[in-house]
């Protein structure tokens, strides 16, 4: 699984450990939804605050 993180435009240098944590997570939560396959190859979000 390979997770990036972009923050204000700047590229985030994170480790597998975090990778693997942060995509799980999102990877969950995302196919919990209805219409999203389970085997979904790529997940975008994007957080504006």
């Amino acid at each position: 699984m390979e997770v990036e993180l972009t923050v204000d435009g700047k590229s985030i240098e994170i480790n597998h450990f975090v990778q693997a944590i942060l995509g799980s997570t999102l990877v969950g939560a995302a196919t919990t939804l209805h219409g999203v396959d389970r085997d979904c190859k790529e997940i975008l979000i994007k957080v504006k605050q």
